[in-house]
């Protein structure tokens, strides 16, 4: 499995549609355990106040994170293999959990 970077641009609204989003990655995550984890996700604001996101996901291929993201109506265009891991710390306290 290779680690990928899944960056989505604006596709939600608001944290209603993000949460709802979350939901369905989850409940297709599981039925997908076997080609793709879910690792983590930062929501990110859009220059034009849509909420957007950067995605950490491991995955079998490309074609399990198109898959997954079709699946969960968040498809992206610009998904990456991340070749490592510069820093190793901890995240901060979240502000918001979604």
């Amino acid at each position: 499995m290779d680690l990928y970077i899944i960056r989505r641009h604006g596709i939600w609204l608001n944290e209603d549609e993000l949460a709802a989003t979350n939901e369905k990655s989850l409940q297709v995550g599981e039925e997908m355990k076997d080609r793709l984890r879910w690792i983590r996700s930062y929501a990110v604001t859009e220059e034009d106040g849509r909420i957007g996101s950067v995605c950490i996901y491991e995955a079998s291929d490309r074609e399990a994170i198109r898959e997954h993201g079709e699946r969960i109506g968040a498809p992206s265009e610009d998904v990456r293999v991340a070749r490592g891991t510069a820093v190793k710390r901890d995240d901060p306290e979240p502000v918001t959990v979604v």
